[in-house]
This record gives C-alpha cells, sequence and structure tokens, in this order.
C-alpha cells in the first residue's frame, strides 16, 4: 500500500484493502470518527461490533485484553490465520467497537503486506466491504458499486474468494464456535 493511504488510515479516514480473506472496508480502531463512518457507510445495524486487525498478539493489550492460558493456546494454535476471536474487554473507552455483550472480535492475520500495514497504521477495523445485508465484494468493481466516493480510496488485489473468517468466542477458559468459517474449529 503507498504511504498516501497509509497517511489516510492514520489520519482517520477509511479505504478498501485486501484481507486475508475478503475485502475489507477499514478504517482505524482507536478512532471513534473513523468507525461511525463505517457504521453509517455500510448501514450497519447498532450493537452488531467489529473485527479487528492486529499485527501481533501484544496489540491486545490496547484494549485491556489479558487472556487466559486456555486461550493462549487456543491462539498459538490458530494465529496467525483466518480465526477471528471475541474477547471481553473491561476498557469503557472502546465501547464504541463493543459487540451487544460487551465483547470485540480479533484477528492476527496471516498476510504479509497486511501486517506491514498494520504495524504502520496500528489496529484497523475491517467489516467486510459490503451494504449490510447484500453480498461482500469480490473486487473492487463490486466495492465501488456499493461505495462511490465514499471512501477515500481502494486497493486492489483482483478477485478475492474466500470465506469470512471462522469467529470464535472465549469467555476465560470457554471457547465458544459462533461461526465456521474459512478455517474449521471444534468445539473446545
Amino acid at each position: 500500500m503507498d504511504q498516501k493511504n497509509i497517511d489516510i488510515l492514520k489520519a482517520g479516514g477509511v479505504g478498501i484493502v485486501p484481507t486475508d480473506t475478503i475485502y475489507g472496508l477499514v478504517g482505524s480502531a482507536l478512532s471513534f470518527p473513523a468507525v461511525e463512518r463505517i457504521s453509517q457507510i455500510k448501514n450497519r445495524t447498532d450493537g452488531k461490533g467489529f473485527i479487528i486487525l492486529i499485527s501481533s498478539i501484544e496489540d491486545l493489550n490496547i484494549f485491556g485484553i489479558k487472556p487466559s492460558d486456555q486461550a493462549k493456546i487456543f491462539m498459538k494454535k490458530f494465529w496467525p490465520g483466518k480465526v477471528s476471536i471475541e474477547f471481553v474487554s473491561p476498557l469503557a473507552q472502546f465501547d464504541y467497537l463493543k459487540k451487544t455483550g460487551g465483547t470485540i472480535a480479533f484477528r492476527f492475520p496471516d498476510k504479509a503486506d497486511l501486517l506491514i500495514l498494520l504495524k504502520k497504521t496500528w489496529p484497523l477495523v475491517a467489516p467486510s466491504a459490503n451494504i449490510e445485508g447484500l453480498p461482500p465484494a469480490k473486487n473492487i468493481e463490486e466495492a465501488r458499486k456499493y461505495f462511490g466516493d465514499k471512501v477515500d480510496f481502494y486497493e486492489d488485489e483482483g478477485d478475492l474468494v474466500s470465506e469470512p473468517s471462522t469467529l470464535v468466542k472465549i469467555d476465560g477458559d470457554k471457547i465458544e464456535v459462533l461461526r465456521q468459517g474459512a478455517v474449521r474449529v471444534e468445539e473446545v
């Protein structure tokens, strides 16, 4: 990604980028205005929460997440990878990211150029590139049909065809599969 688009994200802008699964509508997870703008662009339902892309397990500290030993074992097995993990977040300052129930989902992707981007921008919210209720964009042309000039930039990587990430909730030592996706995870 060119420096101009990195600077846009760091300044609170939003864009369409290829993730490790599908195209995402991304913005800084640390910027309430960017997250609010993404919600409006997607016509997103309140209380749905976001998946946040992180560049390392240590990034969880930013959000006050302290995984249990059982969670750490699970994370080492599936991260980096196409598994998103929901944790209960204790910090009120991130309420704007939380799903109803107080959880935030994170994914540590296994994609070199995406990790480089995340190290430069810090964590990014990355919901799928679509209007809520419609199929995710498989390419930039479909994303442009959804969003036009409502986003600040588009990063093209051709067609991306993947299932969304598998979504797992970890609460203490309890691990629950909420959505089977790109990676098969059995109930633990």
